[in-house]
């Protein structure tokens, strides 16, 4: 069968244009890890000072402090909740923490006031008299110094709940949708860059059609009686491969680096094999209006810049629907199919849904890869020796 054949061929001259493939391949993993270096220097860290005050009560001939409770409350609460970028930190003596804010080596201070045990008792006792309140203080005008006094602020309730025996009003139970929980921002870019690798494939898959128009060889493949179906899925075979491993590359070196992931690997294949089929589709396209290897390196950069860029693929996007079909929000980006790919790995990376929950993706990737293909296979047969 010829369709061997010109997979053989394909997967020979891809290996001849190694600079290519090894760009394509290494594009995605280079990616993940600049990515994880963006995120890993720009994580947000916020410190609590606090300064205990606190003389103490004495309680069934025990001594007890309240205030040191207090500090010890925020320490195991911030360790035990994971992804919140809090520290707690203590010094003796106030002057010295207000030095300390003011030369930016803490966000908050926390002063606990002396009869803080004191007050701590008579709430429990029920006693509504007034009492000393526990001093914040920082640059107000600083976002470091308002995120840092809320969360201070709602320890500091849970923890006189806790200590007085009140109950609040209102329990909030949060639950996180998936693994959305223990996400952070590297894990949260992480399907968008899976797709880069995908999008890589436009210069490949570009220069393998083109190349046998360049080389003259399309017209060997067509007297040796190759159909048009056989020529283009030969390629598509090979390019689907490079596609695939590419994608696994990025996905491992993201592992490496931390990436906690839910959800089936054969759904996260058959989204590369189905991504990686409507790319080579719009790569006809570009072989179509190009001659010659060096012309896709030149005109590709403008379709691969628009997937990438204003898809969410390298960077989170987000934009109104025009409209919704059966319920699936369209709009303009989604001509583009990573798009759909990027929605598609959310949902089963990180949401751990179904296949049957990303059958919207995949028909409108199908859908895409169809118009592509029409497309390009037109242009192709009408500027490059008709093959059918």
């Amino acid at each position: 069968m010829k369709l061997f054949a010109v997979i053989s061929k394909s997967l020979k001259e891809q290996v001849r244009s190694y600079w290519v493939l090894l760009l394509t391949l290494s594009m995605g993993p280079f990616f993940i890890f600049v990515y994880y270096l963006i995120v890993e220097s720009s994580k947000p860290q916020y410190d609590i000072l606090f300064v205990n005050n606190d003389k103490g009560v004495v309680v069934n001939n025990n001594r007890v402090n309240h205030g040191e409770r207090l500090i010890n409350y925020f320490t195991i609460q911030l360790s035990d909740t994971a992804g919140i970028p809090f520290r707690v930190k203590e010094t003796g003596d106030r002057n010295l923490g207000v030095k300390t804010l003011k030369e930016k080596h803490a966000d908050a201070l926390l002063t606990i006031p002396e009869m803080f045990s004191e007050n701590v008792m008579a709430k429990t006792n029920s006693d509504s008299s007034n009492t000393e309140p526990v001093e914040f203080m920082g640059d107000l005008t600083n976002t470091s110094y308002l995120i840092s006094a809320v969360w201070a602020g709602e320890l500091l309730n849970d923890y006189m709940y806790q200590a007085t025996g009140k109950q609040k009003m209102v329990s909030i139970a949060e639950i996180p949708l998936g693994s959305s929980g223990t996400l952070d921002d590297f894990n949260l870019v992480v399907p968008g860059i899976l797709v880069v690798s995908l999008i890589m494939l436009m210069f490949t898959s570009s220069i393998a059609f083109v190349s046998e128009v360049e080389n003259k060889t399309i017209m060997r493949l067509k007297l040796s009686g190759v159909t048009t179906l056989e020529f283009l899925g030969g390629i598509g075979v090979v390019q689907i491969s490079v596609g695939v491993v590419s994608m696994l590359l990025t996905l491992l070196t993201a592992i490496l680096l931390g990436f906690q992931y839910e959800g089936s690997l054969g759904i996260l294949l058959l989204i590369a094999a189905l991504t990686s089929m409507s790319i080579i589709a719009f790569s006809l396209v570009i072989a179509s209006v190009t001659k010659s290897a060096n012309e896709v390196l030149i005109v590709g950069n403008f379709p691969m810049f628009l997937f990438m860029f204003f898809t969410g693929a390298a960077f989170p996007l987000k934009s109104e629907a025009l409209f919704t079909l059966a319920g699936y929000p369209i709009n303009v980006q989604g001509l583009m199919t990573p798009v759909h790919a990027i929605s598609a790995l959310n949902k089963a990376l990180v949401m751990n849904m179904s296949l049957l929950s990303i059958l919207p993706e995949i028909i409108a990737i199908l859908l895409l890869t169809l118009l592509y293909f029409i497309i390009g296979a037109m242009i192709f047969r009408h500027r490059h020796l008709k093959l059918a």
